[in-house]
């Protein structure tokens, strides 16, 4: 199940946490911007202003695509990255390299490769999604063997294309396969941003049904949703989103993990009114915070990755091994 907490707390206690994480987030977001600045301001504020921006977006497609996937699955273990969704991701880059070389596949630009990308990514998640539920027949441990079964045979596939790859395809490609938060694509942002606001816009609008959603198939069906069609629904804006955020940093398996777990504390309920914008603000201060923190404080550039995956393997493991109260 997603929880062991009874969350009956009044309404008034999801506005106070929701302005919590505001507030922690406005302070985070002025550190970023401000501090240790030398030299001209409006240089280093549009320089920071556009690293914020990709961060803030990367919060978004990470934390929501995640606790989408959880809803979905009624559990909080699981991750599209723990699925072989950001493997995937990569093999795709990697097959069209292969096929359209080099050249080709920088001439195809950053807004075309994403939108080559993109419908293959879709297609692609739908066909891995059906298939682990149906080799998995509803058990978990099953579900979670199968997932991370494909994203080795992903990773093996795409390691085996790389090898067949010539030097400079292969430089090509090796660009994409590491997670960084520090440069910024900016015409990539701003198809990022555009998802974004867009799947805003019907993830609140389907807030309602989330909540049944995340009752289970069953529970969902006698209660009158159409538990396909929603489904698929949610399973495409996940991998639209799970698609913006490796185009934008690279993989990042554990992060939604960690941010997920750390909301599943700290929210007082389950209602999807407040899950929602409520990992999205988590998501956000522990990359704004932790990119200030190593960037700006410690001079320590590309290391906020590497911490935040080993937490969210920590965090996984966690989740895994701790005892399940009734």
């Amino acid at each position: 199940m997603l929880s062991d907490q009874s969350h009956t707390l009044s309404p008034r206690s999801g506005t106070r946490f929701l302005g919590i994480l505001i507030l922690l987030l406005m302070i985070s977001s002025v550190l970023f911007m401000t501090y240790g600045v030398r030299g001209s301001w409006d240089f280093v504020l549009m320089l920071r202003g556009k690293k914020l921006l990709m961060l803030l977006t990367v919060a978004y497609a990470v934390g929501v695509s995640t606790l989408l996937f959880q809803t979905l699955t009624n559990n909080n273990i699981l991750t599209p990255g723990l699925m072989g969704y950001d493997s995937l991701y990569l093999l795709l880059q990697t097959l069209m390299v292969f096929f359209l070389g080099a050249t080709g596949f920088t001439l195809l630009g950053t807004v075309g490769k994403f939108a080559l990308e993109t419908p293959l990514m879709l297609i692609a998640s739908i066909l891995l999604f059906r298939t682990l539920n149906k080799q998995s027949g509803g058990d978990l441990a099953r579900l979670i063997l199968v997932g991370m079964i494909f994203g080795v045979m992903f990773r093996s596939l795409n390691s085996l294309l790389q090898r067949m790859l010539d030097p400079a395809a292969f430089t090509v490609a090796q660009i994409q396969y590491f997670a960084q938060f520090t440069s910024v694509n900016v015409p990539l942002l701003i198809v990022g941003i555009v998802v974004m606001l867009i799947s805003a816009i019907w993830i609140w609008r389907m807030r309602y049904r989330l909540d049944i959603l995340m009752l289970g198939r069953h529970a969902a069906i006698a209660l009158g949703l159409d538990y396909v069609a929603f489904s698929r629904q949610v399973l495409l804006w996940i991998a639209l989103l799970v698609s913006v955020s490796t185009a934008l940093v690279g993989p990042v398996s554990f992060f939604g993990l960690l941010v997920c777990a750390l909301m599943n504390v700290c929210a007082p309920h389950l209602h999807h009114r407040i899950r929602i914008p409520a990992v999205f603000l988590t998501a956000a201060i522990v990359l704004v915070f932790g990119q200030t923190v190593f960037e700006h404080l410690l001079g320590m550039q590309g290391v906020l990755s590497v911490v935040v995956e080993f937490l969210g393997g920590v965090v996984f493991l966690w989740l895994v091994l701790k005892p399940q109260r009734s």
